[in-house]
Protein backbone atom coordinates (compact mmCIF):
# COMPACT_ATOMS: atom_id res chain seq x y z
CA UNK A 1 0.00 0.00 0.00
CA UNK A 2 1.42 3.19 -1.13
CA UNK A 3 1.40 6.24 0.95
CA UNK A 4 -0.56 9.13 -0.33
CA UNK A 5 1.32 12.31 -0.49
CA UNK A 6 -0.25 14.64 1.92
CA UNK A 7 -0.82 18.15 0.65
CA UNK A 8 -0.04 21.06 2.90
CA UNK A 9 -2.96 23.38 3.40
CA UNK A 10 -2.56 26.84 1.91
CA UNK A 11 -3.82 30.08 3.33
CA UNK A 12 -5.86 32.11 0.98
CA UNK A 13 -4.02 35.45 0.83
CA UNK A 14 -6.50 37.06 -1.52
CA UNK A 15 -8.35 38.90 1.23
CA UNK A 16 -5.24 39.99 3.20
CA UNK A 17 -5.17 43.33 1.44
CA UNK A 18 -8.81 43.92 2.39
CA UNK A 19 -8.11 43.10 6.03
CA UNK A 20 -5.03 45.37 6.12
CA UNK A 21 -7.06 48.19 4.58
CA UNK A 22 -9.83 47.76 7.15
CA UNK A 23 -7.30 47.77 10.00
CA UNK A 24 -5.73 50.94 8.59
CA UNK A 25 -9.12 52.66 8.43
CA UNK A 26 -9.94 51.50 11.96
CA UNK A 27 -6.74 52.94 13.42
CA UNK A 28 -7.07 56.21 11.50
CA UNK A 29 -10.60 56.72 12.78
CA UNK A 30 -9.91 55.79 16.41
CA UNK A 31 -6.59 57.60 16.85
CA UNK A 32 -6.67 61.04 18.42
CA UNK A 33 -4.46 63.75 17.03
CA UNK A 34 -2.85 66.40 19.18
CA UNK A 35 -3.96 69.78 17.95
CA UNK A 36 -1.90 72.89 18.59
CA UNK A 37 -3.59 75.09 21.12
CA UNK A 38 -3.36 78.84 21.21
CA UNK A 39 -5.21 81.93 22.29
CA UNK A 40 -8.70 82.43 20.98
CA UNK A 41 -8.67 85.89 19.45
CA UNK A 42 -11.56 87.20 17.42
CA UNK A 43 -10.31 89.40 14.60
CA UNK A 44 -12.27 92.27 13.16
CA UNK A 45 -14.10 91.36 9.95
CA UNK A 46 -12.34 92.19 6.71
CA UNK A 47 -13.74 95.07 4.72
CA UNK A 48 -12.73 96.62 1.41
CA UNK A 49 -14.03 100.01 2.50
CA UNK A 50 -11.31 102.51 3.41
CA UNK A 51 -11.36 103.71 7.02
CA UNK A 52 -12.99 107.08 7.63
CA UNK A 53 -10.63 110.01 7.31
CA UNK A 54 -11.73 111.56 10.60
CA UNK A 55 -10.49 108.47 12.45
CA UNK A 56 -8.19 110.47 14.71
CA UNK A 57 -7.50 108.99 18.12
CA UNK A 58 -6.32 111.19 20.95
CA UNK A 59 -3.10 110.01 22.52
CA UNK A 60 -4.65 110.15 25.99
CA UNK A 61 -7.14 107.46 24.88
CA UNK A 62 -4.34 104.94 24.23
CA UNK A 63 -2.99 102.92 27.16
CA UNK A 64 0.45 101.74 26.03
CA UNK A 65 1.78 98.48 27.50
CA UNK A 66 5.28 97.44 26.43
CA UNK A 67 6.95 94.18 27.47
CA UNK A 68 10.71 93.89 26.95
CA UNK A 69 12.86 90.79 26.45
CA UNK A 70 13.51 90.62 30.22
CA UNK A 71 9.74 90.31 30.81
CA UNK A 72 9.54 93.77 32.37
CA UNK A 73 6.48 95.97 31.87
CA UNK A 74 6.57 99.60 30.81
CA UNK A 75 3.06 100.97 31.15
CA UNK A 76 2.42 104.58 30.20
CA UNK A 77 6.15 105.36 30.66
CA UNK A 78 6.22 103.81 34.16
CA UNK A 79 7.65 100.43 35.19
CA UNK A 80 4.92 98.28 36.72
CA UNK A 81 4.74 94.77 38.06
CA UNK A 82 2.29 92.31 36.58
CA UNK A 83 0.23 92.60 39.80
CA UNK A 84 -0.34 96.33 39.21
CA UNK A 85 -1.35 96.03 35.54
CA UNK A 86 -5.00 95.05 36.01
CA UNK A 87 -5.72 97.93 38.39
CA UNK A 88 -4.03 100.44 36.11
CA UNK A 89 -5.94 99.16 33.10
CA UNK A 90 -9.24 99.34 34.99
CA UNK A 91 -8.52 102.92 36.06
CA UNK A 92 -7.73 103.86 32.45
CA UNK A 93 -10.80 102.20 30.91
CA UNK A 94 -13.21 103.43 33.59
CA UNK A 95 -11.78 106.98 33.77
CA UNK A 96 -14.73 108.81 32.11
CA UNK A 97 -12.66 111.94 31.49
CA UNK A 98 -15.32 113.63 29.35
CA UNK A 99 -18.22 112.66 31.65
CA UNK A 100 -20.29 111.02 28.88
CA UNK A 101 -20.52 107.59 30.52
CA UNK A 102 -23.34 107.62 33.07
CA UNK A 103 -22.49 104.13 34.34
CA UNK A 104 -18.74 104.77 34.82
CA UNK A 105 -17.42 105.78 38.21
CA UNK A 106 -13.80 106.53 37.34
CA UNK A 107 -11.49 109.27 38.56
CA UNK A 108 -12.33 111.62 35.63
CA UNK A 109 -8.69 112.51 35.13
CA UNK A 110 -8.20 114.93 32.21
CA UNK A 111 -4.99 113.15 31.15
CA UNK A 112 -6.55 109.68 30.90
CA UNK A 113 -9.21 108.16 28.62
CA UNK A 114 -12.34 110.12 27.74
CA UNK A 115 -14.68 107.14 28.20
CA UNK A 116 -14.67 103.33 27.77
CA UNK A 117 -15.91 103.59 24.16
CA UNK A 118 -12.74 105.52 23.24
CA UNK A 119 -10.26 103.67 25.48
CA UNK A 120 -7.77 101.54 23.55
CA UNK A 121 -5.13 99.32 25.14
CA UNK A 122 -2.05 98.95 22.97
CA UNK A 123 0.11 95.90 23.73
CA UNK A 124 3.52 95.42 22.19
CA UNK A 125 6.09 92.77 23.04
CA UNK A 126 9.76 92.34 22.30
CA UNK A 127 10.70 89.30 20.23
CA UNK A 128 12.51 87.96 23.31
CA UNK A 129 9.47 88.19 25.59
CA UNK A 130 8.60 84.81 27.05
CA UNK A 131 5.33 83.23 26.04
CA UNK A 132 4.35 82.90 29.71
CA UNK A 133 4.74 86.65 30.23
CA UNK A 134 2.77 87.42 27.08
CA UNK A 135 -0.10 85.26 28.34
CA UNK A 136 0.06 86.80 31.84
CA UNK A 137 -0.08 90.35 30.46
CA UNK A 138 -2.93 89.49 28.13
CA UNK A 139 -4.83 87.78 30.96
CA UNK A 140 -4.48 90.83 33.19
CA UNK A 141 -5.80 93.13 30.45
CA UNK A 142 -8.73 90.80 29.72
CA UNK A 143 -9.29 90.48 33.46
CA UNK A 144 -9.63 94.26 33.77
CA UNK A 145 -12.45 94.25 31.20
CA UNK A 146 -14.03 91.22 32.85
CA UNK A 147 -14.01 92.83 36.30
CA UNK A 148 -15.45 96.11 35.02
CA UNK A 149 -18.24 94.24 33.22
CA UNK A 150 -18.98 92.11 36.30
CA UNK A 151 -19.06 95.15 38.60
CA UNK A 152 -21.46 97.01 36.32
CA UNK A 153 -23.60 93.89 35.90
CA UNK A 154 -23.88 93.49 39.67
CA UNK A 155 -24.83 97.16 40.10
CA UNK A 156 -27.30 97.26 37.21
CA UNK A 157 -28.88 93.77 37.23
CA UNK A 158 -27.85 92.21 40.56
CA UNK A 159 -26.18 89.27 38.75
CA UNK A 160 -22.72 88.48 37.41
CA UNK A 161 -21.98 89.19 33.76
CA UNK A 162 -21.75 85.53 32.57
CA UNK A 163 -25.24 84.77 33.95
CA UNK A 164 -26.96 87.59 32.02
CA UNK A 165 -29.15 86.98 29.01
CA UNK A 166 -27.91 88.02 25.57
CA UNK A 167 -29.73 91.37 25.56
CA UNK A 168 -28.39 92.47 28.96
CA UNK A 169 -24.90 91.29 28.06
CA UNK A 170 -24.92 93.41 24.92
CA UNK A 171 -25.87 96.46 27.04
CA UNK A 172 -22.87 95.88 29.32
CA UNK A 173 -20.54 95.23 26.36
CA UNK A 174 -21.82 98.44 24.77
CA UNK A 175 -20.76 100.39 27.86
CA UNK A 176 -17.41 98.58 28.21
CA UNK A 177 -16.36 97.51 24.69
CA UNK A 178 -13.03 95.73 24.47
CA UNK A 179 -10.46 97.51 22.30
CA UNK A 180 -7.05 95.83 22.46
CA UNK A 181 -4.44 96.55 19.82
CA UNK A 182 -1.63 94.01 19.63
CA UNK A 183 1.31 95.26 17.61
CA UNK A 184 3.79 92.95 15.94
CA UNK A 185 6.71 92.07 18.22
CA UNK A 186 9.91 94.03 17.66
CA UNK A 187 13.52 93.65 18.69
CA UNK A 188 14.52 96.61 20.77
CA UNK A 189 18.21 96.13 20.06
CA UNK A 190 17.84 96.49 16.28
Amino acid sequence: MGRKKRSTPEINAGSMADIAFLLLIFFLVTTTMDVDKGLMVKLAPWTDEPPPEDNKIKEKNIFVVLVNSNDQLLVEDDYLSIDQLRGSAKDFINNNGDGTCAECNGLRSPVSSDNPQKAIISLQNDRGTSYQMFVKVRNEILGAYSELRNELSERKYGRSFPTLNEEDRSVIVGIYPQFISEAEPVSVGE
